[in-house]
């Protein structure tokens, strides 16, 4: 099968012997290894890049320079690709497109995320525990499990959460009266929609536990 091929498919064949991620050719690999090897690192912040055209485009964040500016909100960007991204907010164009669920994307990297969805593909492990994830994101937002950390601080009372999400639901339970999740059946409101879908079990009959 050609290289060409294996892209379409999403079969992918090569991987990496230092963090165990996949691609779909040899070239593929060869590059993201020169992360590994630390071939263009980042003098400021210590960031391995695949390329040093890559490197160049790392480097403007540090500079300072945004060059590229939207033009609908004057909002500036270090990199082309950023504001292309960026003004699909502006356009609502999403060219990305799952082929299996028709939903679509304003980013493909966020289309490649979603696929995982389908695919169960988790290559981002945890070295503490050896749990898998399907994102970076949602690793290192694992990680404060065993850190104890906890960034997200509530203003109203000082709380603090691991979880931006969590910090949210205490917002809204402890210092707001907002109940945005309304039963479909006799239209009594709630804060959480945990709290909804026990409530809507008598109106089903549900019983979930045996």
């Amino acid at each position: 099968m050609s290289q060409t091929a294996r892209r379409h498919t999403e079969e992918k064949l090569y991987s990496c012997t230092q963090c165990e991620k996949r691609f779909s050719s040899q070239g593929s690999l060869y590059l993201h290894m020169n992360i590994h090897r630390g071939k263009y690192k980042c003098t400021e912040c210590g960031k391995c890049c695949q390329s040093s055209y890559i490197l160049a485009r790392h480097r403007l964040n540090h500079s300072g320079e945004k060059p590229f500016e939207c033009t609908v909100c004057s909002k500036r960007f270090t990199q082309a690709g950023n504001l292309v991204i960026h003004s699909r907010i502006h356009s609502g164009e999403k060219p990305y497109k799952c082929h299996l669920c028709d939903k679509a994307f304003g980013e493909s990297g966020t289309l490649n995320n979603h696929m995982r969805v389908h695919t169960e593909d988790k290559p981002y492990k945890c070295h503490e525990c050896g749990k898998a994830f399907s994102q970076s994101a949602h690793v290192n937002r694992h990680m404060r499990v065993h850190t104890g950390e906890k960034p997200y601080k509530c203003s109203l009372c000082n709380k603090y959460f691991n979880d931006s999400s969590h910090l949210q639901l205490h917002k809204r339970c402890v210092h707001t009266n907002s109940r945005p999740y309304h039963c479909s059946y006799c239209g009594k409101l709630f804060k959480t929609n945990g709290v909804l879908k026990r409530h809507v079990r008598i109106h089903t009959d549900a019983k979930p536990y045996s």
